[in-house]
């Protein structure tokens, strides 16, 4: 194996400073065309490849993205990472990803321990009090907020329409026939549960301007889903449908109506949110709110990479989900009573 060839290798055969050299080969204009003529022909002919890091300390660019996530486990993290991959390759990027496992206190910590390291950063901070974020991030810092409320800070954020999203499921489950529909909450201090909460209530109020709100606690994961199945079981009066406010919660609920003899949707109907991929494979097929989970991930580093190079959009821009109709709400109920 021949030796690494360095800069020095190439201003020695171009016969010019190195400082001309790196001129040359980024772009700079105060390079004469006969000189960058000469530099660039002696690095095609030593077959010579730039060193992003080392070229990053002159540049102050690493060609490196901070991912920072409140977890990395479950489908919804994985296919929001697959987003972000895929568009990292496209444009050469590398990925450093951290997560502060769901303990907003640690959130400052990552975003720290990632400034300087990185060219811009990706965020994703879904509690209601995120207040202390833009402190953390630090002046200058290039951010994109993936479902954060944070407002005038100066930074792009992308978010799912959750409201719009709940109400089209109430929607739909009042349209199947059903109007006991009970609402399996995600975790009190979320931005994305409190929003497809406050849907689920605004629709109930809109389509059932009788019913009475049916809530459940939930933690945006299958055992508590499966808790809140139980729960509904043991009521004197079930309801004949149920909207859990995330995929997970919603099998978790399936799974517990399966081992208990029910039948979905004859005997209670089951819906959930986000259209995880796993969603389609269950038995019966979970009805569902899809959110393109990974394009969500490759809309944001796009967003991210535009707004290194140009002073991008500031405001918030809503990622509409749509309904995915399938087995487990169509049932042959058509009761009002």
């Amino acid at each position: 194996m021949g030796d690494v060839v360095t800069i020095r290798d190439v201003a020695r055969l171009a016969q010019v400073s190195v400082a001309t050299v790196s001129r040359a080969l980024n772009g700079q204009q105060n390079v004469a065309p006969g000189v960058r003529e000469r530099v660039l022909d002696a690095a095609r002919e030593l077959r010579y490849v730039p060193h992003h890091a080392a070229r990053s300390l002159s540049s102050r660019r690493t060609r490196t993205i901070g991912v920072v996530l409140p977890d990395l486990h479950g489908e919804f993290f994985s296919e929001l990472m697959r987003g972000i991959d895929l568009v990292a390759r496209e444009h050469d990027q590398h990925l450093l990803v951290s997560s502060y496992h769901g303990h907003p206190d640690e959130l400052g910590g990552a975003l720290r321990a990632l400034r300087g390291r990185v060219d811009g950063m990706l965020v994703m901070s879904p509690f209601v009090d995120s207040s202390s974020l833009a402190q953390d991030l630090g002046d200058g810092q290039v951010a994109v907020l993936i479902n954060t409320h944070l407002t005038g800070v100066g930074l792009g954020t992308l978010a799912i329409d959750n409201h719009g999203g709940a109400r089209a499921m109430v929607e739909h489950l009042v349209q199947q026939g059903f109007r006991r529909i009970a609402f399996v909450a995600g975790p009190a201090d979320n931005f994305d549960a409190d929003q497809r909460l406050r849907g689920y209530r605004d629709a109930l109020a809109e389509f059932l301007p009788d019913a009475e709100p049916i809530v459940l606690e939930g933690a945006f994961d299958e055992s508590s889903g499966n808790a809140a199945g139980h729960a509904i079981l043991a009521m004197e009066q079930r309801p004949d449908a149920v909207f859990a406010a995330n995929d997970m919660m919603a099998l978790g609920c399936l799974f517990a109506f399966h081992h208990a003899g029910l039948r979905v949707p004859d005997d209670i109907a089951v819906a959930g949110f986000d259209d995880i991929p796993l969603a389609r494979y269950v038995h019966p097929s979970l009805t569902t709110i899809a959110v393109d989970i990974a394009e969500l991930g490759g809309l944001a580093l796009r967003a991210l990479l535009a707004g290194r190079e140009a002073d991008m959009s500031r405001e918030v821009r809503l990622i509409a989900p749509h309904l995915v109709a399938r087995d487990s709400t169509r049932g042959t109920r058509r009761d009002s009573s």
